[in-house]
Protein backbone atom coordinates (compact mmCIF):
# COMPACT_ATOMS: atom_id res chain seq x y z
CA UNK A 1 0.00 0.00 0.00
CA UNK A 2 1.32 3.40 -0.84
CA UNK A 3 2.32 5.84 1.97
CA UNK A 4 -1.11 8.43 2.86
CA UNK A 5 -0.19 11.61 1.86
CA UNK A 6 -1.23 13.08 4.79
CA UNK A 7 -1.98 16.48 3.66
CA UNK A 8 -3.83 16.21 1.03
CA UNK A 9 -6.42 13.82 2.88
CA UNK A 10 -6.30 16.53 5.82
CA UNK A 11 -7.58 19.07 2.87
CA UNK A 12 -10.15 16.86 1.39
CA UNK A 13 -11.63 15.93 4.60
CA UNK A 14 -11.94 18.65 6.06
CA UNK A 15 -14.12 20.37 3.34
CA UNK A 16 -16.52 17.34 4.49
CA UNK A 17 -20.19 18.12 6.27
CA UNK A 18 -20.47 17.25 9.94
CA UNK A 19 -16.75 17.47 10.28
CA UNK A 20 -16.48 21.31 11.44
CA UNK A 21 -17.89 21.68 15.11
CA UNK A 22 -19.14 25.38 15.32
CA UNK A 23 -17.70 26.33 19.03
CA UNK A 24 -20.02 28.37 19.75
CA UNK A 25 -22.91 25.48 19.46
CA UNK A 26 -20.72 22.84 20.80
CA UNK A 27 -19.83 24.67 24.18
CA UNK A 28 -22.91 26.15 25.18
CA UNK A 29 -24.45 22.78 24.68
CA UNK A 30 -21.97 21.16 26.62
CA UNK A 31 -21.74 23.84 29.52
CA UNK A 32 -25.31 24.86 29.71
CA UNK A 33 -26.83 22.57 32.13
CA UNK A 34 -24.26 22.99 34.56
CA UNK A 35 -23.27 26.53 34.65
CA UNK A 36 -24.96 30.06 34.16
CA UNK A 37 -25.88 31.78 31.05
CA UNK A 38 -23.54 34.48 32.36
CA UNK A 39 -20.55 31.77 32.79
CA UNK A 40 -21.50 30.06 29.79
CA UNK A 41 -21.23 33.39 27.50
CA UNK A 42 -17.82 34.28 29.21
CA UNK A 43 -16.49 30.67 28.44
CA UNK A 44 -17.60 31.17 24.77
CA UNK A 45 -16.24 34.71 24.69
CA UNK A 46 -12.71 33.86 25.98
CA UNK A 47 -12.33 30.14 27.38
CA UNK A 48 -13.76 28.30 29.80
CA UNK A 49 -10.83 28.85 32.04
CA UNK A 50 -11.11 32.50 31.75
CA UNK A 51 -15.10 31.75 32.93
CA UNK A 52 -13.91 30.00 36.19
CA UNK A 53 -14.22 26.34 34.91
CA UNK A 54 -11.65 23.94 36.89
CA UNK A 55 -10.12 21.47 35.15
CA UNK A 56 -11.28 18.91 37.12
CA UNK A 57 -15.21 20.23 35.38
CA UNK A 58 -13.83 20.12 31.63
CA UNK A 59 -11.95 16.43 32.13
CA UNK A 60 -15.01 15.33 33.04
CA UNK A 61 -16.65 16.67 29.55
CA UNK A 62 -13.95 15.88 27.89
CA UNK A 63 -14.28 12.20 28.87
CA UNK A 64 -17.57 12.21 27.64
CA UNK A 65 -17.07 13.30 24.60
CA UNK A 66 -14.10 11.05 23.73
CA UNK A 67 -16.31 8.13 24.55
CA UNK A 68 -19.29 9.42 22.63
CA UNK A 69 -16.75 10.30 19.73
CA UNK A 70 -15.03 6.66 20.33
CA UNK A 71 -18.31 4.95 20.05
CA UNK A 72 -19.60 6.36 16.45
CA UNK A 73 -16.43 6.40 14.46
CA UNK A 74 -16.26 2.46 15.94
CA UNK A 75 -19.96 1.73 14.49
CA UNK A 76 -18.58 3.75 11.73
CA UNK A 77 -15.90 1.85 11.02
CA UNK A 78 -17.44 -1.59 11.48
CA UNK A 79 -19.63 -0.26 8.08
CA UNK A 80 -17.06 1.38 6.35
CA UNK A 81 -19.23 4.69 6.86
CA UNK A 82 -17.75 8.22 6.93
CA UNK A 83 -19.23 11.55 9.35
CA UNK A 84 -22.07 12.60 6.83
CA UNK A 85 -22.53 9.59 4.98
CA UNK A 86 -20.93 11.08 1.92
CA UNK A 87 -18.99 8.50 -0.62
CA UNK A 88 -15.16 8.79 -1.12
CA UNK A 89 -13.45 11.74 -2.29
CA UNK A 90 -10.55 11.58 -5.37
CA UNK A 91 -8.31 9.50 -4.17
CA UNK A 92 -9.02 9.50 -0.54
CA UNK A 93 -10.58 6.19 0.72
CA UNK A 94 -13.42 5.60 2.64
CA UNK A 95 -11.35 4.38 5.58
CA UNK A 96 -9.27 7.44 5.61
CA UNK A 97 -11.94 10.17 5.81
CA UNK A 98 -14.14 7.99 8.23
CA UNK A 99 -11.02 8.02 10.72
CA UNK A 100 -9.35 11.31 9.86
CA UNK A 101 -12.98 12.95 9.88
CA UNK A 102 -13.44 12.09 13.45
CA UNK A 103 -9.99 12.55 14.64
CA UNK A 104 -10.75 16.16 13.67
CA UNK A 105 -14.55 16.07 15.23
CA UNK A 106 -12.66 15.09 18.88
CA UNK A 107 -9.67 17.53 18.51
CA UNK A 108 -12.10 20.48 17.96
CA UNK A 109 -14.19 19.66 20.79
CA UNK A 110 -11.12 19.31 23.15
CA UNK A 111 -9.07 22.03 21.98
CA UNK A 112 -12.67 24.48 22.70
CA UNK A 113 -13.01 22.81 25.64
CA UNK A 114 -9.51 23.74 27.33
CA UNK A 115 -8.95 27.13 25.57
CA UNK A 116 -8.44 27.35 21.80
CA UNK A 117 -10.50 29.90 19.69
CA UNK A 118 -12.21 28.39 16.65
CA UNK A 119 -10.14 26.71 14.32
CA UNK A 120 -12.55 28.39 11.26
CA UNK A 121 -13.24 25.04 9.28
CA UNK A 122 -14.96 25.24 6.08
CA UNK A 123 -16.52 23.25 3.07
CA UNK A 124 -14.28 25.05 0.72
CA UNK A 125 -11.30 25.93 1.77
CA UNK A 126 -8.53 24.99 4.07
CA UNK A 127 -6.06 27.84 4.71
CA UNK A 128 -2.80 27.40 5.41
CA UNK A 129 -3.12 28.19 9.47
CA UNK A 130 -5.67 25.95 9.81
CA UNK A 131 -4.07 23.17 7.94
CA UNK A 132 -0.54 23.18 10.40
CA UNK A 133 -2.24 23.79 13.60
CA UNK A 134 -4.66 21.02 12.83
CA UNK A 135 -1.42 18.91 11.47
CA UNK A 136 0.54 19.45 14.86
CA UNK A 137 -2.63 18.76 17.14
CA UNK A 138 -3.21 15.62 15.20
CA UNK A 139 1.05 14.85 15.61
CA UNK A 140 0.14 15.04 19.15
CA UNK A 141 -2.78 12.51 18.84
CA UNK A 142 -0.05 10.17 17.77
CA UNK A 143 2.81 11.16 19.86
CA UNK A 144 4.85 12.82 17.79
CA UNK A 145 7.30 14.87 20.20
CA UNK A 146 8.47 17.53 17.53
CA UNK A 147 4.65 18.58 17.50
CA UNK A 148 4.14 18.39 20.92
CA UNK A 149 7.07 20.94 21.22
CA UNK A 150 5.58 22.99 18.73
CA UNK A 151 2.62 23.65 20.15
CA UNK A 152 4.07 24.33 23.97
CA UNK A 153 5.49 27.49 22.00
CA UNK A 154 2.04 28.05 20.02
CA UNK A 155 0.62 27.77 23.11
CA UNK A 156 2.47 29.86 25.57
CA UNK A 157 1.93 32.70 22.20
CA UNK A 158 -2.06 31.51 22.62
CA UNK A 159 -2.40 32.11 26.41
CA UNK A 160 -0.10 35.40 26.51
CA UNK A 161 -2.87 36.69 24.23
CA UNK A 162 -6.03 35.35 26.28
CA UNK A 163 -6.28 32.90 23.45
CA UNK A 164 -7.27 35.28 20.46
CA UNK A 165 -6.70 34.45 17.00
CA UNK A 166 -3.52 33.23 17.06
CA UNK A 167 -1.16 35.51 14.38
CA UNK A 168 -0.39 33.69 10.86
CA UNK A 169 3.29 34.39 11.07
CA UNK A 170 3.48 31.21 14.26
CA UNK A 171 2.28 29.19 11.97
CA UNK A 172 4.04 29.83 8.33
CA UNK A 173 7.42 30.85 9.43
CA UNK A 174 10.26 30.36 11.51
CA UNK A 175 11.05 27.09 13.48
CA UNK A 176 6.99 25.99 13.62
CA UNK A 177 6.52 25.47 9.60
CA UNK A 178 9.41 22.89 9.12
CA UNK A 179 8.45 20.60 12.12
CA UNK A 180 5.01 20.86 10.59
CA UNK A 181 6.16 19.27 7.60
CA UNK A 182 7.83 16.59 9.51
CA UNK A 183 4.75 15.77 11.58
CA UNK A 184 2.75 16.12 8.39
CA UNK A 185 5.38 13.21 6.94
CA UNK A 186 5.25 11.07 9.81
CA UNK A 187 1.47 10.96 10.44
CA UNK A 188 1.23 10.04 6.56
CA UNK A 189 3.49 6.80 7.70
CA UNK A 190 1.37 5.80 10.75
CA UNK A 191 -1.59 6.55 9.32
CA UNK A 192 -1.14 4.17 6.26
CA UNK A 193 -0.11 1.63 8.67
CA UNK A 194 -3.10 1.93 10.61
CA UNK A 195 -5.64 1.58 7.43
CA UNK A 196 -3.75 -1.05 6.09
CA UNK A 197 -4.37 -2.90 8.97
CA UNK A 198 -7.88 -2.04 8.71
CA UNK A 199 -8.17 -2.84 5.26
CA UNK A 200 -6.78 -6.27 5.94
CA UNK A 201 -8.97 -7.23 8.57
CA UNK A 202 -12.28 -5.83 6.44
CA UNK A 203 -11.57 -8.91 3.93
CA UNK A 204 -13.85 -11.50 5.75
CA UNK A 205 -17.01 -10.66 5.75
CA UNK A 206 -18.87 -9.91 9.38
CA UNK A 207 -15.72 -11.18 11.02
CA UNK A 208 -13.64 -8.33 9.08
CA UNK A 209 -16.28 -5.89 10.04
CA UNK A 210 -15.71 -6.55 13.69
CA UNK A 211 -11.95 -6.73 13.76
CA UNK A 212 -11.61 -3.20 11.69
CA UNK A 213 -14.79 -1.97 14.52
CA UNK A 214 -12.33 -3.51 17.78
CA UNK A 215 -8.71 -1.90 16.11
CA UNK A 216 -10.36 1.53 15.50
CA UNK A 217 -11.89 1.77 18.96
CA UNK A 218 -8.20 0.38 20.06
CA UNK A 219 -6.52 2.91 18.36
CA UNK A 220 -9.13 6.56 18.34
CA UNK A 221 -9.75 6.17 22.09
CA UNK A 222 -6.15 6.33 23.16
CA UNK A 223 -4.99 8.96 20.47
CA UNK A 224 -8.03 11.34 21.78
CA UNK A 225 -6.98 10.96 25.52
CA UNK A 226 -3.39 11.64 24.75
CA UNK A 227 -4.82 14.86 23.32
CA UNK A 228 -6.79 15.40 26.33
CA UNK A 229 -4.25 15.16 28.91
CA UNK A 230 -2.08 17.53 26.97
CA UNK A 231 -4.60 19.85 26.60
CA UNK A 232 -5.48 20.00 30.26
CA UNK A 233 -1.69 20.27 30.93
CA UNK A 234 -1.75 23.57 29.53
CA UNK A 235 -1.55 27.02 31.31
CA UNK A 236 -4.41 28.01 28.94
CA UNK A 237 -6.80 25.65 30.97
CA UNK A 238 -5.70 26.74 34.04
CA UNK A 239 -7.89 28.91 36.17
CA UNK A 240 -5.20 30.25 38.27
CA UNK A 241 -3.12 31.46 35.23
CA UNK A 242 -6.67 33.94 34.51
CA UNK A 243 -6.92 34.59 37.69
CA UNK A 244 -3.13 35.87 38.10
CA UNK A 245 -3.37 37.83 34.70
CA UNK A 246 -6.30 39.22 34.28
CA UNK A 247 -5.70 42.67 34.55
CA UNK A 248 -2.03 42.65 33.57
CA UNK A 249 -1.26 44.50 29.47
CA UNK A 250 -0.04 41.62 27.05
CA UNK A 251 2.67 42.03 24.48
CA UNK A 252 3.71 40.16 21.79
CA UNK A 253 5.88 37.47 22.08
CA UNK A 254 7.89 36.19 19.31
CA UNK A 255 7.47 32.77 18.55
CA UNK A 256 10.78 31.66 17.49
CA UNK A 257 12.04 33.32 20.75
CA UNK A 258 9.36 30.80 22.45
CA UNK A 259 10.60 27.21 20.31
CA UNK A 260 14.11 28.07 20.17
CA UNK A 261 14.85 24.72 21.97
CA UNK A 262 12.88 22.44 19.50
CA UNK A 263 15.06 20.01 18.64
CA UNK A 264 13.63 18.65 14.93
CA UNK A 265 15.58 15.11 15.49
CA UNK A 266 12.96 14.01 18.72
CA UNK A 267 10.66 14.12 16.43
CA UNK A 268 11.89 10.94 14.64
Amino acid sequence: MERIDFETALVEVAKLPMVKIDRELFLRKELRNHYSKEVVDLAILHSPAYAGIKTTDIDRIAKNCIIAETRRVTIISAATGIPGGLAMIGTVSVDIMQYLGHLLRILQELIYLYGWQDLNLNESELDEETKNILTLFIGVMFGISGAVKAINGIASLAANQIAKKLPQKALTKGTIYPIVKKTSQMIGAKMTKEIFANGVSKAVPVVGAVVSGSITFASFKPMAERLRRYLASCEMADTSYYEMTRNEEFTDVDIDTITNDIDDKESK
